[in-house]
């Protein structure tokens, strides 16, 4: 057995968290799998020195909108295969989804949508939601394991955000956004930080206004989920809520796989 660690991150803007010494935490952090969110770029728009990490593999799936959305996958091992998007224009020309094969394990790395825009985004982010489920239960039940990670722009439980109460009618908090979480778990998906810590006061994302993030008042917006029948190979799950850059932090999973 080996030891796999996958980091994952929104960035909240590839290029202007590599002016914050990006490349530095990277090649400190060493992650085998490195998912971002919320690139906002292109690829032409990078530089070489983003798309040509010593020792990884990158790849990058962008909205068709400039400046918006878009994720990326660093991968220290070649995967089997890599695939953008679910397969319906609505949703794929966002830029939100990776889907990557790594043999043992498909990995989805995807930038949930926000609802707090509008109504019409919120029912978007609640239909994605549920063709996001359908597509990884259809995976599922082809024998994959999976493993999910991302910004679900979502907070699921009181014990996940600072100021519950105060944001139950807000997007992020909505009773039908936690119950569709809910339902996602029902299907026999796990959220693997709550399998090792069961603390309040663990946050991934703080509001840049009124200085959120020095006094803590945050939300758990980023996770790594898997199928309960891959649980036994989780080794660790944890939030590194000391790295800067972003209005998110990192989150990491470690894993054992077959060598």
């Amino acid at each position: 057995m080996k030891k796999l660690n996958i980091i994952s991150w929104n960035v909240n803007g590839i290029r202007a968290v590599y002016r914050k010494g990006f490349l530095d935490w990277f090649k400190d952090a060493k992650p085998d799998i490195l998912c971002i969110q919320e690139t906002k770029a292109t690829p032409d728009q990078l530089p070489r020195k983003l798309k040509e990490i010593e020792g990884y593999f990158s790849y990058f799936n962008s909205a068709e909108k400039k400046g918006y959305s878009g994720v990326g996958l660093y991968s220290s091992i070649k995967p089997q295969a890599i695939e953008n998007g679910f397969g319906i224009d609505k949703y794929d020309r966002e830029g939100r989804v990776q889907i990557v094969d790594y043999d043992e394990f498909l990995l989805f790395n995807i930038y949930f949508p926000n609802g707090k825009m509008s109504e019409e985004r919120l029912k978007y982010k609640l239909d994605f939601y549920e063709v996001f489920l359908d597509h990884v239960n259809q995976l599922r039940d082809q024998g994959n394991n999976i493993i999910v990670c991302g910004d679900l722009n979502t907070a699921h439980k009181e014990i996940d955000l600072a100021r519950p109460k105060e944001n139950s009618n807000i997007s992020g908090f909505l009773p039908v956004e936690r119950a569709w979480i809910d339902k996602f778990l029902d299907n026999g998906y796990v959220d693997t930080f709550r399998m090792f810590n069961s603390d309040s006061d663990q946050y991934t994302w703080w509001s840049y206004r009124t200085r959120a993030r020095e006094r803590n008042v945050g939300w758990r917006l980023d996770y790594f989920f898997v199928n309960e029948e891959f649980k036994d190979k989780v080794k660790s799950s944890y939030i590194l809520s000391d790295v800067m850059g972003s209005d998110h932090c990192p989150i990491g999973l470690e894993i054992k796989i077959n060598d």
